[in-house]
């Protein structure tokens, strides 16, 4: 079951990276079936709040039609930072599948965990690992391209 939703994660990382985003995405599980997709936007809609996991937690609560995601997993493709991991707790999320660590800025474990605080009214299961060496490798691509392209245009200014 992980894998099968895991993949539907990299689907929208890979959007992401089409738009020239870090390639992050994920989806968000109710009862089997994804209600909530989300992919990278920040540098698109120019601002800091378009991560992938506050995108498809928005589209999840209306689906839903409630802030709660009690019931709901969400899947993600890189671990998510402390904004966002603090969006799953308030949203009451029951567990969060990781791919990738992130050890500049993840809050599920790398820096911190805040899904898992006991100092919090709730706490959320964790998975991590899972198709890691996929995830990693879209980041990784993703990020060689970008120094690709930052190297032809500072190649074309001199």
């Amino acid at each position: 079951m992980n894998l099968k939703y895991m993949k539907e994660a990299l689907k929208e990382a890979k959007k992401a990276a089409k738009l020239g985003e870090v390639p992050i995405g994920c989806v968000i599980v109710y009862e089997d079936r994804i209600i909530g997709r989300g992919y990278n936007k920040r540098n698109t809609r120019k601002t800091t709040l378009a991560h992938a996991e506050l995108i498809a937690i928005q589209k999840a609560s209306k689906v839903i039609g409630d802030w709660r995601l009690e019931d709901c997993t969400m899947y993600v493709t890189l671990e998510p930072c402390q904004m966002c991991s603090g969006a799953i707790v308030q949203a009451r999320m029951k567990e969060v599948v990781l791919g990738a660590m992130n050890p500049k800025a993840g809050c599920a474990g790398s820096i911190l965990n805040i899904l898992q605080m006991e100092e919090f009214n709730h706490q959320v299961e964790l998975i991590t690992g899972v198709m890691k060496e996929e995830c990693e490798a879209v980041l990784k691509e993703f990020f060689k391209d970008l120094r690709v392209r930052n190297k032809l245009e500072k190649g074309k200014q001199e």
